[in-house]
């Protein structure tokens, strides 16, 4: 095996040069398919001229995280693929210890990373104590996907927009008896929060507030059912509800907004409405 048996996915919204620094640290004998969530035709032609390795495709809308990683998957065509978020980059030695790891955990769905390192704060003795463990999900940040695993299961559920999509993921994995690991030596720097051009930033922290009231509810819902996950949500939406009233008396309009958005969310996820709010940009 070489990294020519990998495919690596990255989903991007105007990440800026963001998703230079992660491309920068892909060997360029890997495939990558970049999914541009925009119709922006210059994104590609300039990615697809410094990358010669990178396929970037616009989708013309802004899909998500789930169904746009979905388009990748159905188009790779190697034995694994890597998903990768584009504020991440690659230790040098982490496309050589994901190979190494599939030679000695012969039979799993997922593998990811042990821990969420920075950038040049690497403990390497206190890697290399630790050993794979099995576990019942990975961070969405970078997975790595034995695809053969995924015949009978699908892939991201795209109802998720925003949230929860690599969770409910690895939950019907393990439904079905798959393997998820994490491995220690494989560092993969992810800066987090960072995806998106910073212009976009205020619009994007609305969007996230928005879906991570609307998917948490909705995964526990698909579960446990309306009634266990209204008790399970009931504090998040008083508290929504206590800080929208609190922040319009002392006319704090940013986070009066945040938290608007928040209970507009849950909201929409109790009256069973799809995961419809989309970043105004």
């Amino acid at each position: 095996m070489s990294g020519r048996d990998i495919t690596v996915i990255i989903t991007s919204f105007r990440s800026g040069e963001k998703i230079k620094d992660c491309l920068n640290s892909i060997d360029k004998e890997i495939k990558v398919l970049l999914i541009e969530n925009s119709n922006d035709s210059n994104i590609k032609k300039n990615i697809e001229k410094e990358f010669s390795n990178v396929e970037c495709i616009l989708t013309g809308a802004n899909f998500g995280y789930g169904k746009s990683n979905n388009i990748g998957l159905k188009k790779t065509t190697t034995k694994y693929a890597l998903i990768l978020n584009p504020d991440t980059t690659l230790h040098p030695t982490a496309i050589e210890n994901f190979i190494n790891a599939t030679k000695k955990i012969t039979e799993f769905a997922i593998m990811g990373p042990y821990i969420q390192e920075e950038k040049n704060k690497e403990d390497k003795n206190y890697l290399n104590n630790l050993k794979p463990i099995q576990v019942f999900n990975v961070k969405g940040f970078a997975m790595f996907l034995n695809l053969s695993e995924f015949k009978d299961i699908g892939f991201f559920d795209e109802n998720f927009f925003f949230y929860f999509e690599e969770i409910d993921l690895c939950k019907r994995l393990i439904n079905n008896g798959k393997k998820i690991y994490l491995v220690p030596d494989i560092i993969i720097h992810h800066e987090g929060a960072a995806s998106h051009d910073k212009s976009i930033k205020k619009e994007m922290e609305l969007s996230r507030n928005w879906h991570w009231m609307w998917s948490t509810f909705n995964y526990h819902r698909k579960y446990k059912g309306f009634f266990i996950s209204f008790i399970i949500i009931l504090p998040k939406l008083s508290s929504a509800i206590i800080k929208v009233v609190i922040y319009s008396l002392i006319f704090n309009k940013e986070k009066r907004k945040i938290y608007y958005q928040r209970l507009s969310g849950l909201i929409n996820a109790m009256l069973g409405k799809n995961s419809w709010y989309r970043p105004k940009v």
